[in-house]
Protein backbone atom coordinates (compact mmCIF):
# COMPACT_ATOMS: atom_id res chain seq x y z
CA UNK A 1 0.00 0.00 0.00
CA UNK A 2 1.43 2.79 -0.98
CA UNK A 3 2.65 6.41 1.29
CA UNK A 4 -0.18 8.32 2.03
CA UNK A 5 1.06 12.33 2.76
CA UNK A 6 -1.52 14.29 4.55
CA UNK A 7 0.23 17.53 4.55
CA UNK A 8 -2.15 19.61 1.83
CA UNK A 9 -5.45 18.31 3.51
CA UNK A 10 -4.38 19.25 6.84
CA UNK A 11 -3.23 22.45 5.67
CA UNK A 12 -6.90 23.12 3.83
CA UNK A 13 -8.65 22.09 7.03
CA UNK A 14 -6.66 24.51 9.34
CA UNK A 15 -7.10 27.17 6.81
CA UNK A 16 -10.74 27.01 6.31
CA UNK A 17 -11.03 27.21 10.63
CA UNK A 18 -8.43 29.97 10.83
CA UNK A 19 -10.77 31.58 7.67
CA UNK A 20 -13.69 31.27 9.83
CA UNK A 21 -12.19 32.42 12.94
CA UNK A 22 -11.00 35.77 11.17
CA UNK A 23 -11.66 38.78 13.06
CA UNK A 24 -11.28 36.73 16.49
CA UNK A 25 -9.69 38.30 18.95
CA UNK A 26 -6.40 37.58 19.65
CA UNK A 27 -4.92 34.14 19.61
CA UNK A 28 -8.88 32.73 18.62
CA UNK A 29 -7.80 33.89 15.19
CA UNK A 30 -4.25 32.60 14.47
CA UNK A 31 -3.84 29.53 16.62
CA UNK A 32 -5.14 26.48 15.49
CA UNK A 33 -6.48 25.00 18.59
CA UNK A 34 -8.00 27.86 20.40
CA UNK A 35 -9.78 29.17 16.91
CA UNK A 36 -11.01 25.55 16.35
CA UNK A 37 -12.95 25.72 20.01
CA UNK A 38 -13.67 29.35 19.29
CA UNK A 39 -15.32 28.44 15.91
CA UNK A 40 -17.38 25.22 17.27
CA UNK A 41 -18.32 27.41 20.31
CA UNK A 42 -19.40 30.57 17.87
CA UNK A 43 -21.64 28.31 15.96
CA UNK A 44 -23.67 27.24 19.14
CA UNK A 45 -24.05 30.85 19.69
CA UNK A 46 -25.26 31.74 16.20
CA UNK A 47 -27.53 28.16 16.47
CA UNK A 48 -28.73 29.60 19.14
CA UNK A 49 -29.39 32.93 18.84
CA UNK A 50 -31.17 32.15 15.68
CA UNK A 51 -33.97 30.96 17.86
CA UNK A 52 -33.45 33.79 20.68
CA UNK A 53 -34.08 36.22 17.99
CA UNK A 54 -37.44 35.31 17.13
CA UNK A 55 -38.32 35.38 21.34
CA UNK A 56 -36.77 38.92 21.42
CA UNK A 57 -38.95 40.25 18.26
CA UNK A 58 -42.12 39.37 19.49
CA UNK A 59 -40.95 40.67 23.32
CA UNK A 60 -40.39 44.08 21.43
CA UNK A 61 -43.63 44.07 19.05
CA UNK A 62 -45.80 43.26 22.06
CA UNK A 63 -44.02 46.16 23.94
CA UNK A 64 -44.39 48.70 21.06
CA UNK A 65 -48.38 47.74 20.74
CA UNK A 66 -48.88 48.06 24.18
CA UNK A 67 -47.35 51.38 24.31
CA UNK A 68 -49.67 52.52 21.44
CA UNK A 69 -52.72 51.06 23.06
CA UNK A 70 -51.94 52.85 26.61
CA UNK A 71 -51.67 55.99 24.37
CA UNK A 72 -55.07 54.94 23.54
CA UNK A 73 -56.73 54.16 27.05
CA UNK A 74 -56.59 50.34 26.47
CA UNK A 75 -54.38 47.23 27.82
CA UNK A 76 -52.93 45.34 25.34
CA UNK A 77 -54.52 42.17 26.95
CA UNK A 78 -58.06 43.43 26.19
CA UNK A 79 -56.86 44.43 22.81
CA UNK A 80 -55.90 41.12 21.93
CA UNK A 81 -58.89 40.02 23.08
CA UNK A 82 -61.31 42.50 21.24
CA UNK A 83 -59.13 41.88 17.90
CA UNK A 84 -59.91 38.49 18.11
CA UNK A 85 -64.00 38.92 18.97
CA UNK A 86 -63.69 41.22 15.87
CA UNK A 87 -62.22 38.77 13.55
CA UNK A 88 -59.24 41.49 12.95
CA UNK A 89 -56.63 39.03 11.79
CA UNK A 90 -53.51 40.95 12.09
CA UNK A 91 -49.91 39.47 13.86
CA UNK A 92 -47.99 41.67 15.94
CA UNK A 93 -45.42 42.16 13.86
CA UNK A 94 -47.54 44.30 11.51
CA UNK A 95 -49.74 45.61 14.37
CA UNK A 96 -46.56 47.12 16.01
CA UNK A 97 -45.42 48.65 12.47
CA UNK A 98 -49.03 50.53 12.50
CA UNK A 99 -48.41 51.72 16.17
CA UNK A 100 -45.37 53.68 14.70
CA UNK A 101 -45.32 54.20 11.80
CA UNK A 102 -49.38 55.29 11.88
CA UNK A 103 -50.94 56.22 15.05
CA UNK A 104 -54.38 57.39 13.15
CA UNK A 105 -54.86 53.98 11.58
CA UNK A 106 -53.45 52.22 14.85
CA UNK A 107 -56.12 54.52 17.03
CA UNK A 108 -59.19 53.28 14.69
CA UNK A 109 -58.37 49.38 15.22
CA UNK A 110 -58.57 50.49 18.79
CA UNK A 111 -61.44 52.40 18.65
CA UNK A 112 -63.04 49.08 16.77
CA UNK A 113 -61.69 47.19 19.28
CA UNK A 114 -63.78 48.68 21.62
CA UNK A 115 -66.71 48.59 19.84
CA UNK A 116 -66.26 44.45 19.53
CA UNK A 117 -65.77 44.61 23.19
CA UNK A 118 -68.96 46.75 24.48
Amino acid sequence: MPRVKRGTMVHKRHAKILKAASGYWGGKSRLFKTAKEQVAKSGNYAYRDRRNRKRDFRRLWITRISAACRANDFTYGRFIEALTKSGIDLDRKVLAAMAIDDAEGFAALVEKAKAALA
